[in-house]
């Protein structure tokens, strides 16, 4: 399995943290959450990884080329132009092999997701893509159906349907995709949702399922707010978080 890294954001939710850096290298306990993200990558076995840069990207290039890892890493540039997580995964596809799955994960995600269990499922279901997903609130709900295929997004997710089929669901910024999946994705000439692509090629009968993680904070959290990277910071230390 490849990596990709989505570090190429505004972070402008963190302001003013990133005003002077970018969010890929906001720390918590004293570890940037880029470091976190590659070596979560290393440690689910994955030797090869990309990530993408934009704002502040020399930064986030010199700080990866300080650094010793495990994995090779190859820099995905779009200083020219910020190209959302659709855009971005295709305007990297050149680094990739074409040959393994791909593991693309946000950098201001902090979980404890076993990721190498993520792609055996991923591989054992069939799936071209197979995204990690939780029970909890979200302002955009993902609904599957009674068979696991992704339908699309709901407007919100009702009480009643928490337990039952369809399934709705909030997406966790982590998921795996099959190689073949690239040749499939729209071009890179605009920023485009990655999401929203595998809606598109699951309404072109393409099998794009989930993979159901716990959503408590002690398992996974989005960092990309002020709030929530507060949070981080209580829960995390940099001897215990991955």
């Amino acid at each position: 399995m490849e990596g990709f890294i989505l570090a190429a954001g505004l972070g402008t939710r963190l302001r003013p943290e990133t005003n002077d850096k970018p969010k890929a290298l906001v720390e918590v306990g004293g570890i940037t959450l880029l470091e976190r993200a590659i070596r979560r990558l290393e440690e689910a076995g994955i030797v090869h990884i990309v990530v993408n840069v934009h704002h502040f990207a020399d930064k986030v290039t010199d700080f990866i080329e300080c650094h010793q890892w495990q994995a090779k890493i190859d820099i995905s540039d779009e200083r020219v132009l910020l190209l959302n997580t659709g855009g971005g995964l295709k305007h990297a596809a050149p680094y990739f092999s074409g040959r393994e799955n791909i593991l693309i994960h946000n950098v201001d995600i902090l979980s404890d997701i076993d990721l190498s269990d993520v792609e055996r499922h991923h591989v054992a279901a069939g799936n071209l893509a197979t995204l990690c997903v939780s029970q909890r609130k979200t302002d955009r709900p993902l609904e599957f159906s009674p068979d696991g295929l992704l339908l699309g997004r709901a407007e919100k997710i009702p009480s009643k349907e928490q337990s039952s089929y369809p399934r709705y669901v909030a997406f966790s910024g982590i998921s795996v995709m099959s190689p073949e999946l690239l040749a499939l994705m729209t071009e890179a000439d605009h920023p485009y949702s990655i999401v929203d692509e595998y809606i598109r090629l699951s309404r072109e009968r393409q099998r794009i399922s989930y993979y159901l993680h716990a959503g408590t904070k002690e398992h996974w959290l989005d960092v990309g707010k002020q709030n929530t990277l507060e949070q981080a910071r209580q829960l995390w230390t940099a001897s215990s978080v991955k």
